[in-house]
């Protein structure tokens, strides 16, 4: 990687490594993005401002505090941050672990260690953080409108390049589930598959002779193409840019032979009326393509810098 910082551990530390593997994150591809964010921030030189004014030994203790109530994901990400820059010597708390909610004024991470190693962190681990407790937070607003519908809350494939298992661990952090992670072990059958293939039926059965033990989704834009596929055996079908009329109306014919998925522009506040049509799933792209940051801010106190002698100075 160009300009990357020399000193930077090749992975973090082993607790972390743990921490970050209990919850399906892998440490290299963390390890990886965090590596790239701190090489743009530094960009080949030094923090000039923090160099500038801060003794190189400085020690104290930065504060990652939660400005206004959420729920919290990334928290271990975060920590992570402050323990690759730090080279594992910074002592790092999470708080407040991911999935959590917390109120204005909560800390979630605490992190004790070189200042200037905690300063250098503090942006990208606030990115991160920021970030994926916005998704989680999103996500949770949408579980609990539709909550007591029996429908759920299922994310895309609408991620950030490179943070797509994060991205969707968030949405689990907020109560969400998750859709197929890759084209590799789903299959989703759009409507540029069906041009392709000559039609919806056409499709399904090539994706079922090709790879049959693949779960297969189909997505259809008619009542006619939902009688066609179900008939074909589809097992879950999206309905693509349905009215909660349509959705209604699929369900009810439908009589619970397929899963069935309603998708397309659904907004939050049309997402109850969905929800109780007794369709399965409500998809929502904006979840990880356009979810808010949680405001969260960073605070560093107790900074103490080693009495020299004066000999040593």
């Amino acid at each position: 990687m160009t300009n990357r910082p020399h000193w930077l551990p090749e992975i973090v530390s082993t607790d972390h490594a743990l921490r970050l593997r209990r919850v399906g994150l892998d440490m290299y591809e963390v390890t990886s993005l965090i590596t790239l964010a701190i090489t743009e921030d530094l960009d080949g030189g030094v923090d000039v401002t923090s160099v500038s004014t801060v003794p190189a030994d400085q020690q104290s203790t930065m504060e990652l505090t939660a400005r206004k109530p959420g729920i919290v994901s990334g928290a271990i990400v975060a920590a992570a941050v402050f323990d690759l820059v730090s080279r594992h010597e910074a002592q790092v708390d999470v708080v407040v672990p991911d999935g959590v909610a917390v109120n204005a004024g909560d800390v979630i991470v605490r992190a004790t260690g070189s200042t200037l190693s905690l300063l250098t962190a503090e942006r990208t681990a606030l990115n991160f953080l920021c970030h994926l407790s916005g998704i989680a937070t999103a996500t949770q607003e949408w579980v609990r409108e539709i909550e007591g519908t029996g429908a759920k809350v299922r994310d895309t494939r609408k991620t950030t390049p490179g943070m797509r298992k994060m991205e969707k661990y968030a949405v689990t952090c907020g109560g969400g589930e998750n859709h197929r992670m890759s084209l590799s072990d789903a299959a989703l059958i759009k409507d540029n598959h069906i041009v392709a293939a000559g039609g919806v039926v056409e499709a399904f059965a090539a994706v079922r002779r090709k790879f049959p033990e693949v779960a297969v989704e189909v997505e259809v834009d008619s009542m006619t193409q939902l009688h066609e596929v179900v008939a074909a055996g589809a097992d879950l079908v999206l309905l693509d840019n349905f009215t909660v009329e349509q959705v209604r109306e699929a369900v009810e014919w439908n009589a619970g032979r397929a899963k069935l998925e309603a998708s397309g522009g659904i907004t939050l506040d049309k997402a109850r009326a969905y929800a109780e049509t007794g369709v399965d799933y409500i998809a929502v792209g904006a979840l990880t393509h356009s979810s808010p940051i949680l405001d969260i801010g960073a605070d560093l106190y107790d900074a103490v810098t080693p009495a020299r002698d004066e000999q040593g100075e």
